[in-house]
This record gives structure tokens, sequence and C-alpha cells, in this order.
């Protein structure tokens, strides 16, 4: 039978290291999109002609509940008819999945082959 596998050792403090670089790649990784404007989180809002609660669409519990929090029909309207703008451009959705798709290809052709070679370490005479 061949010699038994003993897995590399890593310090505590390369692990340490290895869990704030990972920590500090996921924070960039999710504020990218953020400093250079794509987010695509465009929003509209389309204001009535005359402003009121009831142009707004509010109730009167919900009048109350705006104006509790200090607000008038004018000041909450923006607040109100902001809607947020869906739509999806097909360019970057394919660009998108393209990079996610290559991404778990190379991650299972990698491990495939270091499996591969921890099998052969251990089995192979």
């Amino acid at each position: 039978m061949g010699k038994r596998y003993d897995p590399p050792k890593q310090s505590g403090f390369g692990q340490l290291f290895d869990s704030i670089f990972l920590l500090a790649l996921v924070y960039l990784v999710l504020f990218i999109p953020l400093i250079f404007g794509l987010t695509g989180a465009d929003s509209t809002s389309v204001l009535p002609d005359t402003v009121n609660w009831e142009t707004l669409g509010q109730n009167t519990v919900m009048q109350e509940q705006w104006e509790k929090l200090g607000y008038t029909p004018e000041s909450a309207a923006e607040l109100i008819t902001q809607r947020f703008d869906y739509t999806i451009d097909p360019l970057m959705l394919i660009l998108t999945a393209l990079i996610i798709i290559g991404y778990f290809v190379f991650l299972v052709r990698v491990s495939d082959k270091e499996l591969r070679e921890v099998i052969r370490e251990k089995f192979d005479t």
C-alpha cells in the first residue's frame, strides 16, 4: 500500500492572512460596481400635476404615518413616486453569465487536477 497522504501545513499567521485577504477581495468585488457606477440602480420619478396625499395614492393611515415622520405631501412626493428601473442590458447579462460559467469551469478543472494528483500520490506505487 502507498504512503499516507499528509496535506501541507499552514501556519496560524498564514490562515489569518488568507482570511483577511479573502474578506478584502469579497469587499472589493461587492463595491467595485458601485465605484464605477455599474449597479444599474437607476430610478424614475413621475410627479403628478397636483401634489397631495390623494394624487400620491396615500390613504388616511399612510398620510398619518408620513406626517408623524415630519413629511408634507410636497416633501414626500419624490420618495413616494420614485420607482427603480429594472431594465436589463442583454450584453452585460451575457458577459456576467460567461464570467460565472468560466469561473466554475476553471474551478472544476483545477479541482479535478488536484484530486488526481492526490489519488496518484496516495495509490500509485
